[in-house]
């Protein structure tokens, strides 16, 4: 079998859906199965960086999804026309690349990082919680596109996904931080998940890592930082397609995220001086035709083309300065020898607009607010839901959980807490919030309805 065939395999071999006469290649239906997916859809009302109603039209964690793939068929395009011979062999596709960018997000439970930290708590003795082990989780198993297949995605685009390709026995932290009485008092930065997938998902990963040697998948495995008693463990590789979807990430991030934040005044001009400006000038010497005061002068322009322009110029900047270079380590299949890098000094200027939008926008104290509210709701659901499972959750969600508590008591793999954890991870910020008015409110809103 040819390197593409391996890569371009289904965990189901065929569907219903496949249809005569249809043309695309396979990384473009998986793009199509993506776009077309209930957890995609949910996206536009998940919290990207500021939570949805702080103002009219702020970027979800659908646009920031658009955005990335945008950015990640631009990476694709450039590696194609400046290192051609390279990129050919490596069969880098521009759909691929885009599929993976509109994918990446969709793991992620409402309210932010704030609503994974909050789910994490309440799976701690189940298995834990990670928005990336979640994504593998609905494209592999829960997205309703195929009966147990998920989304049934190509071999290679769910490697793609795998931007931490471990389980969480190998990555989690060797002890747990003890258990709170209240849920007010939940130390945030004790909870971060470990990143990795979860063990429940461990066959899904086999079949993925089954087209590589033995070599090859313990070398992809390996940790830059290993597991210890008071720190998770971090994986140190992954794809090239991986690496791509990565960095579009971090660029759709770093950049497109900062305009929100100066539209809705959360960042101020003095602020952007204060902090940013004197790095910025120090790289004028390193970047070609960079000029701190005329970026600064156009992004806190009242004119809102003029802030377009500087957005554009720094994605611009960023997107060409990326080449695919070798890992120090050798693998014998090469999609993952290579990995998508900015030139140095542009990585440093991303790295600074990263920290900048966490330490005075994320961190600030009216959005840690808003972070706190929703860890609170997002935590006394799956409370109460694991006290009577059976009694409130919808029907095929209870479905769902009566056999994996079947399968737990006959001596097999299950984990009915997985289930709750999917169900909650699956609500938007608005329905998460309605439904715990619901349960707890003596002023219930109406009724809601639900397909999970």
């Amino acid at each position: 079998m040819q390197h593409s065939d391996i890569w371009q395999q289904r965990m189901q071999a065929s569907t219903p859906a496949d249809r005569s006469g249809d043309t695309r290649t396979p990384y473009q239906k998986d793009k199509a199965r993506v776009l077309h997916s209930a957890a995609f859809r949910r996206l536009q009302a998940k919290t990207q960086v500021m939570y949805i109603g702080m103002h009219d039209f702020p970027r979800t964690r659908l646009t920031h999804s658009l955005e990335a793939s945008q950015i990640g068929g631009g990476l694709v395009v450039h590696f194609q026309q400046h290192q051609t011979e390279l990129a050919e062999s490596l069969q880098l596709s521009e759909s691929l690349i885009e599929s993976l960018c509109l994918a990446h997000d969709i793991g992620h439970p409402p309210y932010g990082h704030g609503g994974e930290i909050a789910l994490n708590y309440m799976m701690r003795h189940h298995g834990g919680f990670e928005g990336n082990g979640q994504t593998f989780r609905i494209v592999t198993q829960l997205e309703a596109y195929t009966a147990d297949a998920g989304m049934n995605l190509c071999r290679r685009t769910l490697l793609g996904l795998l931007k931490y390709p471990v389980t969480m026995h190998q990555a989690r932290r060797k002890r747990l931080p003890k258990d709170i009485s209240d849920f007010r008092h939940l130390p945030t930065r004790d909870w971060l998940p470990a990143k990795a997938l979860y063990d429940d998902d461990s066959d899904a990963l086999k079949w993925v890592l089954s087209a590589l040697c033995d070599r090859d998948i313990e070398r992809l495995q390996q940790f830059s930082q290993q597991p210890s008693e008071h720190q998770h463990g971090r994986s140190q590789y992954k794809s090239v397609d991986a690496s791509i979807m990565e960095l579009a990430d971090d660029i759709a991030y770093g950049v497109h995220d900062l305009e929100d934040a100066i539209v809705v005044g959360l960042i101020q001009r003095d602020r952007w001086m204060a902090e940013m400006y004197e790095l910025l000038q120090q790289l004028e010497s390193e970047l070609p035709e960079f000029n701190a005061a005329e970026l600064t002068d156009l992004l806190f322009s009242a004119q809102h083309y003029q802030r377009k322009r500087a957005i554009g110029d720094l994605v611009n900047r960023l997107v060409t300065s990326a080449t695919l270079q070798p890992y120090p380590v050798t693998f014998d299949d090469p999609i993952l020898q290579y990995q998508a890098l900015l030139g140095p000094t542009e990585h440093k200027l991303l790295q600074a607009l990263k920290e900048f939008i966490f330490k005075f926008v994320i961190r600030k104290p009216e959005m840690q607010i808003q972070e706190f509210k929703g860890q609170q709701v997002v935590m006394e659901i799956f409370d109460a839901l694991a006290v009577d499972p059976e009694r409130l959750l919808p029907e095929n969600t209870k479905q769902r959980y009566q056999l994996e508590k079947q399968r737990l008591e006959q001596g097999l793999k299950g984990n009915p807490y997985r289930v709750i954890a999917d169900y909650l991870a699956g609500m938007t910020d608005a329905y998460a919030a309605r439904l715990h008015q619901e349960m707890f409110s003596v002023n219930s809103p109406p009724r809601m309805t639900s397909r999970f």
